[in-house]
């Protein structure tokens, strides 16, 4: 008998690292085109991806998470995530460098996020899970990207990115 699914999970990589975030929050998974610039942003935003026409605020997150930036390739992805927060829906696009699977952790695999030896800030990362090749790393994404970023997006106005 298979052992019943707790979260369900886009993988992705960054360099030789996995990451994780849940299906439930990946509206689609688009290839990459370079996002319409927009002045005088963090330097992990990257500009408006138009998603059916919807200017959607895309970041890389190689450099949200302190990454050495990287040209894009064939593999290089924009995930269109729906953030569920407190007063609303924060829609954003995520440049990735690949798509690795949607795969089914049930909660056992979930360990919780290592102290120590992680480079990445752990109050980003809800767990990590054990694979074959080493570990995924599953982000919590409403903390990344608001943490810091709440003007960013939401409301369809940016106005710390025009005034600086």
């Amino acid at each position: 008998m298979s052992q019943p699914v707790d979260l369900q999970v886009v993988e992705f990589g960054l360099g030789t690292e996995v990451f994780a975030v849940p299906v439930k929050l990946v509206r689609e998974i688009l290839d990459y085109t370079p996002p319409a610039h927009v002045p005088n942003g963090p330097a992990h935003f990257v500009g408006l991806t138009d998603v059916r026409g919807q200017g959607v605020p895309t970041l890389d997150l190689r450099r949200r998470l302190g990454l050495d930036p990287i040209a894009p390739t064939l593999a290089t992805r924009i995930l269109i995530l729906d953030i569920p927060m407190d007063d609303r829906r924060l829609t954003l696009g995520v440049v990735i460098d690949r798509v690795i699977s949607v795969s089914a952790y049930n909660a056992r695999q979930i360990e919780q996020a290592p102290d120590i030896g992680v480079r990445w800030n752990s109050q980003y990362i809800t767990g990590v899970v054990r694979r074959e090749t080493g570990f995924a790393v599953i982000i919590d994404v409403a903390r990344i990207f608001t943490t810091g970023d709440t003007a960013m997006a939401g409301d369809g106005s940016y106005p710390h990115l025009v005034d600086g």
